[in-house]
């Protein structure tokens, strides 16, 4: 006696980008509101550049591939990976929890490698040497040790004003 080998069907021929995407949007797997503006950002972009009422059953591998290239195809790797992460987990998703007809990331449209940063902070010690030295001006030094001393954002730091400091006790407004 053969068994047939299990066979589940594709559903979901009906479903259209934009429904697909609202369903796996207001999942768990993008509860975290900082998720769900990455993936929605991204996956919206790429069903206004398909077509929203499009079915997903009828959009392509390829399509996906195009898309992402036009929309992020210049854009550095990091970009490139997130936004391409965001749209391959929608796919998956569609693919594997909802068992609809949908398109994959093709394998032409990979990761992209991402240089690490190496950038490391300056060591207090040379900081110290820096702002003794007569040579620079004091309002350069002043910036420099509030910079460090504060961790702010240069920004910030210039747009305070000398009433808003307070030298007692170290702090600005």
């Amino acid at each position: 006696m053969s068994t047939a080998p299990k066979v589940s069907a594709l559903r979901g021929g009906h479903v259209t980008l934009a429904a697909a995407a609202a369903t796996f949007l207001a999942t768990q797997r993008t509860a975290n509101p900082n998720t769900n503006r990455a993936c929605s950002s991204a996956i919206d972009r790429v069903i206004d550049r398909l077509g929203r009422d499009r079915p997903l059953a009828e959009v392509t591998d390829a399509e996906i591939g195009t898309a992402l290239a036009e929309l992020w195809g210049a854009s550095a790797p990091a970009t490139w990976n997130r936004n391409r992460a965001a749209v391959a987990s929608w796919q998956s998703w569609c693919q594997t929890k909802k068992h609809w007809a949908a398109p994959s990331v093709p394998a032409d449209a990979e990761r992209r490698k991402e240089t690490a940063d190496e950038t490391r902070a300056v060591a207090k010690t040379t900081i110290h040497r820096l702002l003794s030295r007569r040579d620079i001006p004091l309002r350069e030094r002043a910036l420099w040790r509030m910079l460090y001393e504060t961790a702010v954002r240069a920004a910030e730091i210039l747009a305070l004003n000398v009433e808003d400091l307070d030298l007692e006790t170290g702090s600005g407004r």
